[in-house]
């Protein structure tokens, strides 16, 4: 049976390599993302996958919005054996003088999120005995970055939403997995090499070398590289892996 998979903020970065690994391994794929109803961004990730997938609108803060996508997804396919959650925002604030705004959005979208898509997928999930179900951390989630207290808390809280969805869903065929991974060559990356050339003036070659120094393998994790190990976790082969976080780290302690 061809399983169905629902990839959260799959249209770009680690989502969209994700997504690309699982279609060409004979999964459903079906993407939610708020750019989902962007032509253009549809466009594109058809170009990047080959092949036309199912793509629509989805704001994770939103139960009704979850909620829809997820009934829409079970009327076309008939079920939900994935989820893979890498629907994310990542923006800088010190403690003193934070933004609300910072903070509830990236609390709402990383972890509150996460937590909805969850609760929506569970059940049917738990009712036909098998779920495979994937949180995407970050290093971030073990370790502290100065001014990044809203990231670092949204990704830890994923853990342990983690550890308690996995024990629930054990006895019934569901597991819940996180991955943790360091710099990640992707578009946001390139965001921040690009900033930092504007702001320091800094030569591309130079802000990209210290990015690759972050790690004692010197070189950054590819999209590719977890999206292969999100293939082998959501396979039949994880079935024991759960309650687990694996951190593609590279070495890095930080």
């Amino acid at each position: 049976m061809t399983k169905v998979a629902i990839i959260t903020g799959g249209l770009s970065g680690m989502g969209l390599a994700i997504a690309k690994r699982l279609h060409a391994a004979g999964t459903t794929v079906c993407i939610g993302a708020r750019r989902g109803n962007d032509p253009a961004a549809v466009a594109n990730l058809h170009e990047q996958i080959g092949a036309p997938i199912a793509v629509a609108g989805l704001d994770v803060r939103d139960s009704a919005s979850v909620a829809a996508f997820v009934e829409k997804v079970v009327a076309d396919h008939g079920r939900v054996d994935i989820l893979v959650n890498t629907a994310g925002v990542y923006e800088e604030a010190p403690v003193i003088g934070h933004s609300d705004q910072i903070w509830d959005d990236t609390i709402d979208t990383n972890l509150t999120g996460t937590f909805k898509m969850i609760r929506a997928v569970m059940p049917g999930m738990v009712a036909q005995k098998f779920g495979r179900i994937i949180n995407l951390a970050s290093v971030a989630a073990h370790n502290g970055m100065p001014d990044n207290a809203a990231y670092c808390t949204s990704k830890a809280g994923l853990l342990g939403l983690g550890r308690c969805v996995s024990l629930e869903g054990a006895a019934h065929g569901v597991t819940c997995t996180s991955i943790s991974p360091t710099w990640v060559e992707t578009e946001m990356l390139k965001q921040f090499v690009d900033q930092e050339i504007a702001d320091t003036g800094a030569t591309r070659a130079e802000v990209q070398a210290k990015y690759e120094a972050s790690n004692p393998q010197g070189a950054l994790v590819q999209p590719s590289e977890i999206a292969d190990l999100v293939a082998f976790l959501v396979s039949d082969a994880g079935r024991a892996i759960t309650m687990e976080d694996i951190q593609v780290n590279a070495g890095s302690l930080w």
